[in-house]
């Protein structure tokens, strides 16, 4: 999975997601050179739910079935 800026710059490929306890590890290299492993704590993934919207739930369910 690549993440892009705004400009279509490539920031990150994520490689693989893993479970690192109760965490989530993201595996992968930023700017497509140095290698970075994030980690995503449960107090982080509650924060990010705060910020979803019906609308932004919604469209994160058919983001996947959209074309590129």
């Amino acid at each position: 999975m690549k993440i892009q800026s705004s400009d279509g710059a490539e920031l990150m490929t994520v490689q693989s997601l893993e479970r690192d306890g109760n965490c989530l590890l993201i595996r992968g290299k930023v700017f497509g050179a140095m290698p970075m492993n994030a980690r995503l704590t449960p107090e982080a993934a509650r924060a990010a739910f705060k910020l979803l919207t019906p609308r932004l739930v919604f469209f994160l369910l058919t983001l996947p079935f959209r074309r590129g």
